[in-house]
């Protein structure tokens, strides 16, 4: 297998485009290449330039590749779905423009669902209707993004989102065709939401197209789910920790990936709180490190 190890802009506490407490794209950018990776993910669209020329020249003068880009939307809200497709088309188009592969759909936090985040009993489900708008919204942009675009689109399970729980990703997964669909898959985020991330990995490898490596630490997360923390509080006390030293098995991980002959991009998430005193270069340059200490090399 050849695996190549990427970051991407939430490692810095970027998660809005328009967040006034986000480091420059330019910085971000830098910080990544010195903390020796060579790729990056695009980060929420209208976080770095939508022209080609200018995010190109930064791209190149740091020796970086752009490896994909979220869609991180309410999905579950039919009233949202023109801001879902503007945010969907135009990330489509960044990443076509730079040669970049993944698309990552994710359905946003939402309301209804964020209290119970880790705690599948007691989550509300859709009914029906529900259900089905909100699935074929989804395949929609799958389709879009594979189709016209020529990118290989992963679903993301998130917590606080309507896709939350292995229960109903599985569901998703059944009825939307894998051609179009395939998994981008979050070690933490199933971790966090109560599932064994390795079991699911060795049920789906052959749909998972591109991973997100990220831990967790079981104890804020014991405490976050039991509290009912809102999941960007919880992100405040550092649920996210460095690779290896939460809950998430990461040799396990390499092993199936291994055993598998997976190849392509994994990127690396650590996504923190930008009002508290943080060390995004110092833990990429660590989480790089750890990677490669278990067998995470460019090469292997």
């Amino acid at each position: 297998m050849t695996i190549q190890i990427g970051n991407a802009p939430c490692s810095w506490g970027v998660e809005f485009a328009d967040d006034a407490r986000n480091p420059t794209w330019q910085s971000v950018l830098k910080d990544n290449a010195d903390a020796g990776y060579k790729g990056i993910e695009l980060g929420p669209v209208g976080f770095m330039p939508e022209d080609p020329s200018i995010l190109g020249d930064a791209l190149a003068q740091n020796e970086l590749s752009l490896i994909g880009g979220v869609i991180f939307r309410p999905f579950h809200d039919v009233n949202a779905w023109d801001d879902v497709k503007d945010a969907s088309v135009r990330t489509c188009q960044a990443l076509k423009a730079h040669g970049a592969e993944h698309l990552v759909i994710i359905d946003s936090i939402s309301p209804r669902r964020a209290p119970t985040a880790g705690r599948a009993d007691e989550a509300v489900q859709m009914d029906q209707a529900e259900w089905v708008g909100f699935r074929d919204r989804i395949a929609e942009i799958a389709k879009m993004g594979s189709e016209e675009y020529g990118l290989t689109v992963g679903i993301h399970a998130h917590a606080g989102g309507f896709l939350d729980f292995e229960p109903e990703l599985e569901r998703l997964l059944s009825e939307v065709d894998e051609k179009i669909l395939k998994i981008c898959f979050d070690t933490g985020h199933h971790s966090y939401a109560g599932f064994d991330p390795v079991a699911f990995m060795e049920r789906h490898i052959d749909r998972i197209s591109y991973m997100h490596f990220k831990d967790i630490d079981p104890a804020v997360k014991a405490d976050v789910v039991k509290n009912r923390t809102d999941f960007y509080d919880a992100c405040g006390q550092r649920i996210f920790c460095k690779l290896g030293q939460g809950d998430v098995d990461f040799p396990a991980v390499h092993k199936i990936l291994r055993d598998n002959d997976f190849s392509g991009w994994c990127t690396v998430e650590q996504d923190i709180d930008p009002t508290l005193e943080n060390d995004p270069v110092g833990d990429a340059r660590d989480n790089r490190a750890y990677l490669a200490s278990i067998g995470f090399s460019e090469e292997a």
